[in-house]
């Protein structure tokens, strides 16, 4: 017979709440950026700092630190002992921070974005200053109140909300290695490509065709319609909660490679998400076991799979079904379309081999800026300078597609960025598994038969929640913690020898 937990039990009971008041939380942010009018930005901010303030309030009180002391006594067994890790890591990052703070940091993120949207079409770096210096002072102030609590650096304390047990030490010395070889990689494969390259797609692509191409590729990747929808937004992302998931995306009537593949990417985060442990769900325990690995699905669907020439010969006539018969649709070509290397200034529709230079110029900037060695004033200088080091673009002049072209600055959530590269080393170390496992993977997915590798990442991945931290989770899906060198074989393989 089971002994009773009544601590754990009211845990669980406590934490259901939140997840009710999150789930409108992240609908209120989703309609934010894809329904609500221009003038609706000051009240619904109002709205979404209150309702953080009610979930800080939970969070926060006094009980819960006896509670879980309690729970961690109480004779649970393993899947449990991990809920209240959880559970206790999640508590010691909310109690870090005065409910004030958590209030002015939604009311300063709500105002910076909302800003950010018009600003960025505009070219207008002044414009945004006074906004983003406010959401940098008060990102700096949530750095240092959870450094203290936690004993970390001030970025270190900000990227442990994303990449839990990840340091910044960590993510440096694997850039590093990273800086070493990319460079020369990328300017191997430009060499390679010149004389070859693909036929450019003759549009336009009125919108309706590629949100119906975008629809007919989401249902051939598993997405369940019945738990989540499509729409647009200015950036794309992922929003909502595992039976309610909200995707978007942004059309462009000359050139629909960019909204296919940011449909199959934020697929990817979707699908993880739909199937996330439904009965645990409520709990830390359930939820994405961080950002990186959350990266890794939608990379493991946008980079392993749709980028694959088996993916592409695939959806080549659904395609043409879509969009109309053109040489440029043949599988061939669009093999070389989404295979071409050719440094570009926008980190979403950058190539593969190219994106990890993206991603490595954001980190140094925001750890040097959290950490005041810069200033916001600072950044575009610093950006120009990265930009043209990693992949020889001059940028000067240009923020709207240099530092004010993501939503992630605007919006505070310094800390994220290097989960992209992380998650895309995870989905490479994924798929040498999968590959060992099904050696006739590409014959699989060119016929049509994607469930093996759902079931793969279901089974290995998705149903595990936050059970296992990260390390753990990667030993026991592929055999290793994260290994990078998983990352740097298979884009020499696909760049360099294929």
């Amino acid at each position: 017979m089971t002994a009773p937990t009544p601590a754990y039990d009211q845990l669980r009971a406590t934490y259901a709440r939140v997840h009710q008041l999150e789930h409108f939380q992240s609908l209120g942010m989703w309609d934010g950026s894809v329904n609500m009018p221009p003038g609706g930005n000051e009240p619904r901010a109002a709205a979404m700092a209150e309702l953080g303030l009610v979930i800080h309030g939970i969070e926060t009180d006094p009980k819960l630190a006896s509670l879980i002391e309690a729970a961690e006594g109480e004779p649970l067994g393993d899947f449990e002992r991990a809920s209240v890790r959880e559970i206790r890591r999640r508590w010691r990052q909310s109690n870090g921070l005065p409910a004030a703070l958590v209030e002015a940091m939604t009311l300063a993120r709500a105002k910076s974005e909302h800003a950010w949207r018009t600003q960025r079409g505009r070219n207008d770096w002044a414009g945004f200053l006074p906004n983003f210096r406010e959401v940098v002072r008060l990102s700096r102030e949530t750095a240092r109140f959870l450094g203290e609590a936690q004993g970390l650096t001030p970025y270190d304390a900000l990227m442990d909300a994303y990449e839990p047990g990840v340091r910044s030490a960590d993510v440096e010395r694997i850039f590093g290695d990273v800086k070493a070889w990319l460079p020369d990689m990328i300017r191997r494969a430009v060499a390679k490509q010149a004389a070859n390259p693909p036929l450019e797609a003759k549009g336009p692509f009125p919108v309706e065709k590629q949100r119906a191409l975008g629809l007919a590729v989401m249902k051939l990747l598993g997405f369940d319609f019945n738990a989540g929808r499509l729409d647009v937004s200015m950036h794309p992302f992922c929003g909502g909660v595992p039976g309610d998931v909200r995707i978007t995306t942004r059309y462009h009537e000359h050139d629909f490679a960019r909204s296919f593949m940011a449909v199959i990417h934020e697929t990817g985060h979707a699908r993880y998400e739909q199937g996330l442990p439904r009965d645990t769900i409520a709990l830390p325990v359930g939820r994405a076991r961080s950002a990186g690995i959350h990266e890794s699905q939608s990379l493991s669907f946008e980079m392993q799979v749709a980028r694959s020439p088996a993916f592409l010969r695939l959806v080549a006539p659904i395609i043409r079904e879509h969009l109309g018969d053109q040489p440029a649709f043949s599988a061939e070509n669009l093999v070389r379309r989404y295979r071409q290397v050719k440094p570009d200034l926008i980190r979403v529709e950058a190539d593969e081999l190219c994106y990890p230079a993206h991603v490595i110029l954001r980190f140094e900037i925001e750890r040097a800026l959290i950490g005041g060695e810069i200033e916001a004033e600072d950044i575009p200088a610093l950006w120009d300078e990265k930009m043209m080091q990693y992949l020889g673009l001059d940028t000067r002049g240009d923020f709207k597609d240099g530092c004010l072209q993501d939503v992630h600055w605007p919006e505070g959530l310094f800390g994220y960025f290097p989960s992209y590269t992380l998650g895309a080393m995870c989905a490479a170390q994924y798929f040498t598994a999968i590959r060992k496992a099904m050696p006739d993977l590409d014959a699989r997915i060119e016929a049509g038969e994607l469930k093996p590798v759902f079931d793969w990442l279901e089974a290995n991945i998705w149903r595990h929640g936050s059970r296992f931290e990260t390390d753990e989770l990667m030993r026991r899906a592929t055999g290793e913690a994260l290994n990078p060198a998983h990352f740097r074989a298979h884009l020499e393989s696909r760049y360099l020898r294929d």
